[in-house]
């Protein structure tokens, strides 16, 4: 081969190995963001459910309230 294309070759292979660890980076990242995303997402179902049980709590239904006064 000759030294030009050597040069070449390695340079693509320098290229390659960061990529790699750019990729390899990424990925971690991605997997992070994932497992928060999931936390998150369980969070806001169980916010949701206190947030119909705190309606549930506070609505209430005309009939138990007694009978207005009569004049």
């Amino acid at each position: 081969m000759s030294a030009s294309i050597e040069e070449r070759l390695t340079e693509l292979e320098v290229r390659l190995a960061f990529i790699d660890d750019t990729v390899n980076a990424l990925n971690g990242v991605v997997a992070d963001q994932d497992r928060r995303v999931q936390q998150l997402s369980a969070e806001l179902e169980r916010l949701r459910g206190e947030l119909l049980g705190v309606r549930l709590a506070l609505s209430h239904d005309i009939r138990d309230e007694p009978p207005p006064p009569h004049y």
